[in-house]
């Protein structure tokens, strides 16, 4: 063997990008595979090839029967296997003792020089083969072991061919790395032609005997994440950070923003002169909407921002169970909720709160918020909301409020209703919360305020006294004319109640003559009943009939008198 065996061998290490070092070791292997398939070969040996010249000579290893015994009970561990199918251990059939071995005991191995003169063509065609597939696994490694640590990365590649099912993307210069972009991992919508250009993330790298399998998304909230990373410096300077993204891929997605510097407003630095950084982000996620919201440790003012551009009243939260009701203006809540819940739901994942939104006109009538004397500084926030009621949120440790932003606000007035900012914008509010509020320029403005609201505050009080008042009367006169009216049903039913025994009388009275009437026969009746007799008497008795005939005349002659 010549140099020409090492300079082809530089060679291909540099065109293939493999170490030479791993191509001597993959030669010096195939040739002692060569070797061992000679009929006079010796039983152990190693190969050992000069990277300079490109000669070689076969040692042969002369190892004692102790050690030998020793490295086979050794390769035998080490070989044994647990066969699934069985639930057995299997020893292997033919243990082979590695080279890494013998070189750990080297100082009891003999060596001696068996080179042959010439390995034939068989020898020569075996150590081809063996090199070329030492080249394709190296290669394999080397890709292997340069995608497996990008995960999460973002990569450019070119489409080389779609389908239904994938997208076959080749990456890196030459486009030796092909990787699979699969359905599942593709925004809906979006098409992918042959030959054009895509950016997506690195989701997943495992090896495989065809080499490593690269699995890209599109839809990975990661891919929002890097492609910020790539259009603002000061994320990849360090000096932002995206501290969590929430996103619907191809509707929208929410991101809040972080700043470790002072001086540095991440959101600005995100959207960037004129909106151009947020932009190229959105045209490279082909028109996905983008909220950049300011990341906040005090849940009601994070809860707040999330739900943008929705504007929001009231946040109170339940920090035990992670649950915020958000009050929104009538005119918002659609807005706050989004379509088919989409912004309250995205604003739920960024947060990693559970948000039921309300409107001021439910919230009121359903009574929320708590009561209670105001307490002491470090104890429930002190803002009075639009309900009368006091805000449930825990105030800020050495702070009289909790962490929104318009409760802040009301520290730089006399009172503590929610309706003395109600006026503010959305920015003032934000300048009355902060630290460096300048009282002296907004003196007038906060007189006017106070003046103003708490005389509407007193009007409306004074008009729910009378009207509170006015329902207590009508209450109190309700209840007096369902009492006289009792008291008159009552009356009444004592008044039946006694003329009852007295109409029974009378009609007792008057039908007991009735029946006497029936059942006593009359004069007349009497007078008759002989004279009916008489006649139906026989022959015998006609001496009597005489007497029964002059009644009548003697009652003649009396009904005659008078006349």
């Amino acid at each position: 063997m010549s140099t020409e065996i090492i300079e082809a061998m530089t060679a291909l290490a540099n065109e293939k990008g493999i170490a030479p070092d791993r191509l001597i070791a993959a030669l010096e292997d195939a040739l002692l595979s060569a070797y061992m398939k000679q009929p006079n070969a010796v039983k152990y040996a190693r190969v050992q090839l000069d990277p300079q010249t490109g000669d070689y000579r076969v040692i042969e290893l002369i190892v004692p029967e102790r050690l030998e015994a020793q490295l086979i009970v050794e390769a035998i561990d080490e070989g044994t296997y647990l066969d699934p199918d069985t639930g057995e251990f299997v020893e292997p059939e033919e243990p082979e003792i590695t080279q890494e071995k013998f070189a750990e005991h080297s100082d009891q191995i003999e060596e001696r020089d068996v080179t042959p003169d010439d390995f034939g063509r068989i020898a020569a065609q075996t150590a081809k083969q063996v090199i070329l597939q030492r080249v394709r696994e190296a290669e394999r490694d080397i890709m292997f072991e340069e995608y497996q640590d990008r995960v999460g990365e973002l990569i450019n590649g070119i489409v080389q061919q779609s389908d239904s099912r994938y997208t076959l993307v080749q990456l890196g210069v030459g486009g030796r790395v092909e990787a699979l972009l699969p359905r599942s991992e593709q925004v809906d919508g979006e098409r992918y032609d042959h030959g054009q250009r895509v950016k997506a993330v690195i989701k997943e790298v495992s090896a495989s005997t065809k080499g490593p399998s690269i699995i890209l998304s599109r839809r990975d909230p990661e891919l929002i994440k890097a492609l910020f990373e790539l259009e603002v410096p000061e994320i990849a300077d360090g000096l932002v950070e995206v501290a969590n993204v929430a996103r619907e891929p191809g509707y929208r997605s929410k991101i809040a923003v972080v700043s470790y510097a002072d001086g540095v407003d991440p959101v600005g630095a995100c959207v960037g002169p004129r909106g151009s950084r947020v932009r190229m982000v959105v045209s490279e996620l082909r028109g996905e909407k983008i909220d950049i919201i300011p990341y906040n440790d005090e849940p009601a003012r994070f809860v707040a921002k999330a739900l943008s551009p929705a504007r929001v009243r009231e946040v109170l939260v339940d920090d035990e169970a992670r649950q915020a009701t958000v009050i929104v203006p009538d005119d918002q809540l659609a807005l706050a909720i989004g379509r088919e819940g989409q912004n309250a739901r995205l604003a739920a994942r960024l947060t990693g709160w559970r948000i039921d939104i309300r409107s001021e006109t439910e919230f009121a009538s359903e009574g929320g918020g708590e009561g209670g004397e105001v307490e002491e500084v470090g104890g429930r926030c002190l803002a009075v909301l639009s309900n009368g009621r006091r805000c449930p949120n825990a105030a800020l440790p050495g702070t009289s409020y909790c962490g929104l932003p318009a409760h802040v606000a009301l520290s730089r007035f006399q009172g503590n209703s929610v309706a003395l900012v109600a006026e503010l914008s959305e920015a003032e509010v934000e300048e009355f919360a902060s630290e460096d509020f300048d009282e002296a320029k907004y003196a007038e403005r906060i007189a006017e305020i106070e003046t103003r609201v708490t005389a509407e505050l007193e009007a409306a009080e004074a008009q729910r006294l009378a009207e509170e008042q006015a329902a207590a009367e009508a209450e109190a006169a309700a209840a007096a004319q369902a009492a006289a009216e009792a008291e008159a049903d009552e009356a009444e039913g004592e008044d039946a109640v006694d003329g009852a025994p007295a109409d029974e009388e009378a009609a007792a009275s008057e039908e007991a003559p009735a029946e006497e009437a029936e059942e006593t026969p009359t004069e007349e009746e009497e007078d008759e009943a002989p004279a009916e007799e008489s006649e139906e008497a026989p022959a015998e008795e006609e001496e009597d009939e005489a007497p029964a005939e002059e009644a009548p005349a003697e009652g003649d002659g009396e009904a005659s008198q008078p006349t």
